[in-house]
């Protein structure tokens, strides 16, 4: 790997073509992964990936003009301390604004990066291209808050914004909301019933952290192989196991470390503090993103809630 400082201008100059080209078709890859659900966005992307295609032409022809034909191979990887952009399966996704927010931060950097190549330049057509290059790329957060005004009106964003609200609940409050209240409410019972058939903290702390792990691996392995997304559009079956198995084991451990206390009275008391503020949480989430009405959800929530947990001291104190 070389050292930027270490460049000819031949290769700057190639390296820039070889940027250009990268993020034409990492915009290109934008716009395709959000066309089905962001069409307005999708626009936007192309438009761009269009931009950069003509700054790689103009690159290339003074390229011609300077070294020929043949342009050699030097890419961002080979570099050292030069821009590495995630795969563009892990940005697709975290949603349409968490692209656009990537986006201008590609737009950040290569400006940055045409600003060094410039300064490091003698040959005066190469040092004004590049420079106006640079100029070009820090134009491009207007030229994106346009071709959004153009391509995305209001009801489109409004729809849009819509639209990514869904998926984030179908992709992860709903996984989220199951595994944490599974884990919240089905591990009441071993735990409540260990702590008052023993009387100790320290049983009812092994028995909740077996049924908080034990609950979140099987939870996390159902939900990642109930289905795969395709048909759905709940997103990767992984990334859902994932979601739910954590939330699963967050929802059991929390009303079973505060048997780590050994007064068992006091850890009693904390533990059904800890208890109700779960279903208070597991309340508010039905209401905020589930559209539960909140009288509604808070009697659902605290009746189930309520008799699980009866049922655990009724078993432990037989």
């Amino acid at each position: 790997m070389r050292n930027f400082s270490d460049l000819s201008e031949k290769e700057i100059l190639a390296l820039a073509i070889s940027n250009e080209e990268e993020d034409s078709r990492i915009y290109a890859d934008f716009a395709e992964g959000l066309r089905q659900d962001y069409p307005g966005s999708s626009k936007v992307f192309d438009e761009m990936a269009l931009e950069e295609g003509e700054h790689r032409r103009r690159l290339i022809e003074l390229y011609r003009q300077k070294f020929g034909e043949h342009i050699v191979l030097v890419r961002r990887q080979d570099v050292g301390g030069f821009v590495k952009h995630r795969p563009i399966w892990q940005i697709r996704s975290l949603g349409v604004d968490k692209v656009r927010q990537e986006a201008e931060v590609m737009e950040a950097e290569t400006q940055q990066f045409y600003r060094r190549a410039a300064s490091r330049t003698t040959d005066a057509s190469i040092r004004k291209l590049l420079g106006d290059l640079a100029e070009a790329e820090a134009q491009h957060e207007q030229t994106a808050e346009r071709l959004v005004a153009e391509n995305v009106p209001a009801g489109t964003r409004a729809a849009e914004e819509a639209t990514s609200r869904r998926i984030f609940v179908l992709r992860v409050v709903q996984p989220g909301l199951a595994g944490l209240m599974d884990g919240s409410v089905s591990t009441l019972a071993p735990v409540f019933a260990a702590a008052f058939a023993t009387g100790k903290s320290s049983d009812a702390l092994l028995v909740g952290l077996a049924a908080s792990l034990g609950a979140g691996i099987s939870m996390g392995f159902a939900e990642a192989l109930s289905d795969n997304g395709s048909l759905t559009g709940r997103g990767a079956p992984w990334m859902r196991g994932l979601i739910c198995g954590l939330m699963t084991t967050l929802g059991g451990i929390g009303h079973t470390l505060p048997f780590f206390i050994h007064d068992f009275w006091t850890a009693m008391a904390v533990a059904m503090a800890v208890v109700i503020a779960e279903l208070a949480v597991i309340t508010w989430i039905r209401w905020r993103y589930m559209d539960t009405p909140p009288l509604s959800a808070a009697m659902q929530v605290g009746f189930g809630g309520a008799l699980v947990f009866l049922t655990g001291i009724l078993i432990g104190s037989s």
